[in-house]
């Protein structure tokens, strides 16, 4: 995911970038843009180590640091340190991206911790007015041709080129997002993307009462349908599964990895199901019609939507009406409540934010215009056998999924007070104005600092993925600590806020530009665990485990329309944190596990309000003590 601080300085030129699907019958003049991308470089390995140790001091005891730089010297002195950073430089010389395959392994296929809530994000559009079926149908008819005429331009080379700085960003995770799925292991997981090769497949899945369909969206002469029919099609489709005392087979994918993996090969024992998830699999993307939502009060309304989109609610609602390892899925509530999921291991946020802005934009000139009735075939019902051990598996998922339901706890915060134009007008970065109000909202509730992370982008780079901005930092604590030291005057309070963005913008370039420390680190480790028989102690510390536990999981998604992403936490006592600001105004999505005794979301995000608050209260205040 991208922050908008990086996303705000994006600029798309109508450049044909090479179509990175297809990579053996690219034309070398389309291939331009991707092949001139610089390759990931890898970091002085004494920068980091000096880097690692300053981000450590806001978060470790004394000791605990003392005891670190030790081994730091003895990982740059002895040798070790040396012999890793030239393998890691060797790799760098011979592939194209040192680190975006162990990336993809280790963050995510690796993980067997359930997609659904854990890895997989959430997008929550605003609340459509329809309440009828006719009017998700209709809606669900747009939002379709949208998606399709994003792809023609995947398809046609045509899709515009993101710039950053001037710079050309590398634009392989859109061919990465639609024809694509997670394929369950026993020990790690596979990404196939169905789209490679000639006969890419031209259907979609449509999921509804936990049926899934084949609805193809072509002509039988290769012409995309129009909005009419497709609407047609629903409706078909509708109908044919009005039963709701089905299996919900798509409950299996929201299980714990390795479970699934062991689900998943009871399933496709049998041909017709093997046939069946093939068909899911290879599917452009996923429309899932959701049943209307139990009723809340408005308040909880962005709250409960953002919990459906990241699970569906248990399964008396709507978690059998996915398959979570789906690149895209997109929700469509009868009660007007829509939204998207999207598995993690194929891109970041800022694709799927992309895709989403060009859909709602297409949504807005499309109309349903009558063309002549060409008879359609009815959309293809998949059928799957439930052998009595599929049914175990499958009341074992509802369990698991009901407990995961219960343990989330999600709050969203929409921030009517100001935007992103306030910090712009006192000369501050929006993004670290906001990751100061996050530093500011924790010391506040717990008294300490916390290992913070916040996505940025490494598509400067080719095939580049993301790094990690410490937003936890010396000038972070001494502004967080003003602020709670009524001593302190304002001018010095603002002072220490302007050195604490500052840093935090500093941070950001270098990470945009391969310096940053976090995926350096891991490729030293994982490297060693290829090279040497022992692993290196400073990856057995004490400080490293604290460096690698972000109570604070941090994202800003910047989108041109009015949504808020969201996300699990990265841990059992922490927060996810996806905020979305827009020129007057903010949405935040807050999550933690009612779990852990000691984190609240709805706490949480009040304590942001009032640290956002506070800091527009300072920074007017100082602005008018010197006018």
């Amino acid at each position: 995911m991208l922050s908008t601080f990086v996303r705000a300085a994006l600029r798309p030129a109508m450049v044909k970038p090479c179509s990175l699907v297809k990579p053996l019958v690219l034309v070398p003049e389309r291939c331009l843009h991707q092949e001139a991308l610089p390759k990931l470089p890898v970091p002085p390995l004494k920068q980091t180590c000096q880097r690692y140790l300053a981000m450590l001091e806001p978060i470790v005891s004394q000791d605990e640091l003392e005891h670190t730089r030790q081994l730091v010297q003895e990982f740059l002195s002895g040798g070790v340190g040396e012999r890793l950073q030239k393998s890691l430089e060797r790799r760098a010389r011979k592939t194209d991206n040192w680190l975006s395959e162990w990336w993809r392994q280790s963050a995510y296929l690796d993980c067997r911790m359930p997609v659904a809530v854990y890895t997989s994000p959430g997008v929550v559009l605003p609340r459509m007015h329809f309440q009828d079926r006719q009017g998700q149908m209709r809606f669900a008819a747009k939002l379709i041709t949208g998606v399709l005429e994003f792809k023609r331009m995947i398809d046609s080379d045509t899709l515009p080129v993101e710039y950053l700085s001037g710079k050309p960003l590398c634009m392989d995770q859109y061919y990465q997002i639609l024809n694509s799925c997670r394929v369950p292991g026993p020990k790690r997981d596979t990404v196939v993307n169905h789209a490679i090769g000639k006969s890419s497949p031209t259907h979609i899945t449509v999921v509804h009462n936990f049926q899934f369909f084949i609805l193809d969206v072509c002509n039988s002469d290769g012409s995309p349908l129009t909005v009419d029919q497709i609407y047609m099609q629903l409706e078909k489709i509708w109908n044919s599964s009005l039963q709701t005392n089905k299996e919900p087979v798509g409950i299996l994918t929201s299980q714990h990895r390795n479970t699934w993996g062991k689900a998943y090969n009871n399933l496709i024992k049998d041909r017709t199901n093997k046939e069946s998830v093939r068909a899911i699999q290879k599917s452009i993307f996923t429309v899932c019609l959701d049943a209307p939502m139990p009723r809340v009060s408005d308040e909880l309304y962005k709250s409960r939507v953002a919990a459906q989109v990241l699970h569906g609610g248990g399964a008396r609602w709507n978690s059998g009406n996915r398959w979570f390892d789906k690149t895209l899925q997109f929700i469509v509530g009868e009660d007007g409540t829509c939204g998207l999921v999207y598995e993690h291991a194929p891109a970041e946020g800022p694709p799927i934010v992309f895709l989403i802005d060009y859909v709602v934009e297409c949504m807005r000139r499309t109309e349903i215009v009558r063309s002549p009735m060409v008879p359609l075939a009815t959309p293809q019902k998949l059928r799957f056998n439930i052998t009595p051990e599929v049914k175990r598996d499958i009341e074992k998922a509802k369990q698991n999924m009901n407990m995961m339901v219960h343990d989330l706890d999600v709050n969203v915060l929409l921030f009517s007070h100001f935007g992103r134009n306030l910090p712009k007008s006192h000369k501050l970065s929006p993004d670290a104005f906001v990751q100061m109000a996050l530093q500011l909202a924790y010391f506040r509730m717990y008294d300490m600092c916390c290992s913070t992370y916040e996505s940025v982008t490494l598509r400067m780079f080719k095939y580049g993925r993301t790094d990690n901005i410490r937003s936890t930092t010396l000038d972070s604590l001494n502004f967080v600590q003003a602020m709670e030291d009524p001593a302190k005057q304002n001018t010095e309070r603002m002072a220490l806020l302007r050195k604490a963005v500052e840093t935090h913008r500093k941070m950001t370039h270098d990470a945009i530009h391969g310096q940053a420390i976090d995926r350096h680190i891991l490729g030293l480790r994982l490297q060693a665990i290829e090279d040497l028989t022992s692993m290196p102690q400073i990856f057995m510390d004490t400080s490293y485990a604290v460096a690698q536990h972000y109570n604070l999981s941090t994202s800003q998604v910047g989108s041109k329309t009015d949504c808020v992403m969201c996300f699990g936490p990265m841990v059992p006592d922490g927060y996810g944190v996806c905020y979305n600001p827009m020129d007057e105004h903010m949405n935040l999505a807050i999550t933690a596990f009612n779990s852990c005794e000691e984190t609240h979301a709805a706490k949480f995000a009040k304590a942001v309000e009032d640290a956002l608050l506070d800091m527009q209260a300072l920074c007017e205040d100082t602005a008018k003590a010197t006018q």
